[in-house]
């Protein structure tokens, strides 16, 4: 039986999808523009001789219709492309879902980008049912800004730090030790539940520590609330089998755990890519493993850290060799993102992009899948390589994976 690995470098786009413009986002670029700013700052190329091999320079070069800067580059020796979002919006569970073959093709509910931004009948029952003395922020924000803004506030007072973003999300900063994780987990719970009339995708908790705002930074215990996916992704189809879905990271809350057999949290890039190492060494026959390696976004993108983003990059680009000793004959590695997040671009929000369609199974050579229509052929491609029912969206290229048809 078959194994599946997928390694979401979350936020990792390739250039401007076709809808572009209608984000604000023309000229996206995100692995193009931190490329560039690393030449830019170091006077030399990056160095990515692993993923060049894996086929994602050739992809973005072919998505962006534009040369990359980078060192070392290999010929591909695996499958690679594009994909261009269906779904509606650029937010991480439209591109998640999208890629496990659901496309999100309604609006989401958004809060306006005014000061305070949340419906008061919403902060009233919020504040009714949690029992806190009243809310911070309210408002639209980054959260690392926010949280040296207000987090003193919150300590002496015990008001939770509430604030969104472009996405549609409802955000909640807590310091772990004066409010507690556990109350931080129970009011996310009760915003969630009242968050469903307004269409909200999820509700995210930003527990953090530190003595006052020259030290405060978030911890690795973030939770996300999601609603559930509108339709059975291919990760309910191969645990209603009887496979293992095993999640590494963010990607049971994001799935808001449908479909998931087995999860494991880790903090920070390292420990993402040792626990999924790991979790492939002892992972069954008709098993995913699925990872979200969550720095690009939430350290590098949001923050519009070109050059931090370029050298989490690269550790990754090392440790890849690690992940794919660990595949079998019959094993398939899949390299994709879930948006885009220029650290160039203007603003603190996701990019509409292009992502990067990366397939390897051992003994592959070099196979060019062109322009993909939806992340969805992603898990139209896992369904037919765990022998599931065929999913309503997407296009399969399991075909195209197998060896002998190496070109």
């Amino acid at each position: 039986m078959a194994r599946a690995v997928i390694l979401m470098a979350d936020s990792l786009g390739v250039g401007a999808a076709p809808d572009a413009e209608k984000f604000g986002d023309v000229g996206a670029n995100t692995l193009g523009h931190l490329l560039d700013a690393y030449a830019q700052e170091h006077g030399a190329a990056l160095a990515l001789p692993n993923l060049s091999k894996l086929g994602l320079i050739d992809a973005c070069e072919a998505a962006s219709r534009r040369t990359l800067q980078v060192a070392k580059r290999q010929l591909p020796e695996a499958a690679w492309g594009y994909a261009k979002e269906l779904s509606s919006g650029k937010d991480t569970p439209s591109g998640h879902w999208e890629m496990a073959g659901v496309p999100v093709l309604f609006d989401w509910g958004y809060f306006p980008h005014t000061t305070p931004c949340f419906p008061q009948a919403f902060i009233d029952e919020f504040i009714k049912r949690t029992g806190i003395e009243g809310i911070l922020g309210d408002c639209h924000a980054s959260g690392t800004t926010i949280i040296a803004e207000l987090g003193e506030e919150h300590v002496k007072t015990g008001k939770p730090i509430c604030y969104t973003s472009a996405d549609s999300v409802f955000q909640i900063a807590a310091h772990e030790e004066s409010f507690g994780l556990e109350r931080l987990y129970e009011v996310c719970e009760i915003a969630r539940s009242l968050l469903d009339e307004y269409n909200i995708g999820r509700v995210i908790a930003r527990p953090f520590l530190g003595n006052d705002a020259s030290d405060f930074k978030r911890t690795g215990n973030r939770r996300d609330y999601s609603v559930l996916p509108p339709a059975p992704t291919v990760l309910d189809k191969l645990a209603d089998a009887g496979g293992e879905v095993i999640s590494i990271g963010k990607i049971a809350d994001i799935y808001a755990h449908q479909g998931i057999t087995q999860k494991y949290k880790a903090p920070g890039l390292e420990n993402l890519l040792l626990k999924t190492e790991q979790v492939i060494a002892d992972a069954p026959d008709n098993s995913l493993v699925f990872t979200n390696l969550v720095d690009f976004d939430e350290l590098y993108g949001h923050r519009r850290n070109a050059v931090g983003y370029a050298n989490a990059l690269k550790e990754f680009d090392d440790f890849l060799p690690r992940i794919i000793a660990q595949l079998k004959d019959g094993d398939v590695l899949i390299i994709t993102a879930d948006h885009g997040c220029d650290p160039t671009a203007a603003g603190s929000d996701h990019t509409r992009e292009y992502v990067p369609v990366i397939a390897y199974t051992p003994g592959l050579g070099n196979v060019a899948l062109g322009e993909r229509e939806s992340f969805a052929d992603i898990g139209q491609t896992l369904a037919q390589w765990f022998d599931l029912t065929t999913l309503e969206y997407g296009k399969s290229f399991a075909s195209a994976l197998k060896p002998t048809q190496a070109q």
